[in-house]
């Protein structure tokens, strides 16, 4: 090698040295931001490594997720497609429809945006009212189920117009999904995006570390002040979604109704399912698929997941006696950071 050469390479070798240097110190310099506000009726936390705050921008994209999703904005595209309007949708409420058809599918219609007719009759929802007789249940069971609805080209077509669609177990996820994607597209790599307990993550926490995510322990409290934790996952570049019949219910009788209907039966679910937590690649997914675990129990669960290697999964559950316990998939192995 002649010394011109090797010298072009020196050069070239520092040069790389001194950019990598450079790189990392301005990561290590910019600040983390810290945004929260309320979104789909709930509270939304965000944090994100970037100069500044992108807090308008990020409310604009979820905007346009409640633009497209959302029962209680009158204007919605769901809220018109349940006044049966006349309208054509956009790219969001496709893809969403289009993940909860394929998703009610694969879990024989446990998952089901459809069932807002009987989540209505339970009292939960946009509305309220006395707890549904057994003929009034079957009665709104004639126009619930996803063989009543289809979608093309832009178009919701309802083969009975009292079919009403509710996107509540999938919207938050897919909210997380939205503004995940949107830090990406400004070349953020570490962010943690959590709306309503739904999370997304990417790269490192200010702590320099993976990101770690809480799962809280079942109790029964109908405020959701509980924060006792049951274990913390370690679920960075990953989506996580948890449902749980101990965060919404309520009394009537004596007796306790859960937030979790059961399409097909059309009443609430009661087994000893307490908790799922459901971790993949998409948030929109994990928040689908952890609601249906709650309809379909653990047995029936845990085949859903044999067929669905890339989904994990982390169940708590009451046994016979009532004492809390743990299952987990083979696949949350090496993620779960504490467990009691």
């Amino acid at each position: 090698m002649d010394k011109k050469k090797f010298w072009l390479k020196l050069l070239f070798l520092l040069f790389l040295i001194g950019a990598t240097v450079n790189i990392i110190s301005k990561q290590r310099n910019t600040p983390y931001q810290y945004d929260t506000g309320f979104i789909f009726g709930t509270v939304y936390h965000i944090t994100y490594q970037h100069d500044k705050s992108l807090n308008n921008e990020i409310v604009a994209e979820l905007n346009k997720v409640d633009a497209a999703l959302s029962m209680f904005n009158k204007k919605s595209e769901i809220t018109r497609i349940n006044n049966n309007e006349p309208i054509t949708v956009g790219k969001m409420f496709t893809d969403v429809f289009t993940l909860a058809e394929k998703i009610s599918a694969d879990t024989d219609g446990a998952f089901d945006i459809t069932v807002a007719p009987l989540v209505n009759a339970w009292g939960f929802g946009f509305k309220n009212g006395t707890l549904p007789t057994k003929e009034k249940i079957d009665s709104l069971k004639a126009f619930v189920g996803f063989d009543k609805v289809s979608l093309n080209d832009g178009k919701v077509k309802k083969s009975d117009p009292r079919t009403m669609l509710d996107c509540g177990a999938i919207a938050k996820g897919y909210g997380c999904d939205v503004v995940a994607d949107y830090m990406r597209r400004q070349g953020i790599e570490n962010f943690m995006v959590e709306i309503g307990g739904e999370v997304v993550t990417s790269g490192i926490s200010e702590k320099r570390v993976p990101w770690k995510i809480g799962v809280t322990k079942p109790s029964d409290d109908s405020t959701n002040t509980s924060k006792e934790l049951q274990t913390v996952l370690n679920i960075t570049d990953k989506a996580m979604a948890t449902s749980g019949n101990y965060r919404n219910f309520y009394f009537k009788n004596g007796r306790k109704y859960a937030h979790t209907i059961d399409p097909k039966s059309g009443f609430p679910v009661q087994h000893s399912l307490l908790s799922a937590t459901v971790v993949a690649n998409r948030c929109a997914t994990a928040d689908a698929y952890a609601t249906s675990f709650m309809v379909m129990g653990i047995e029936k669960a845990k085949k859903v997941l044999e067929r669905n290697p890339q989904l994990m999964a982390y169940f708590i559950y009451a046994d016979k006696d009532g004492k809390y316990k743990v299952w987990s998939s083979p696949s949350m192995k090496g993620k779960i950071i504490d467990g009691k």
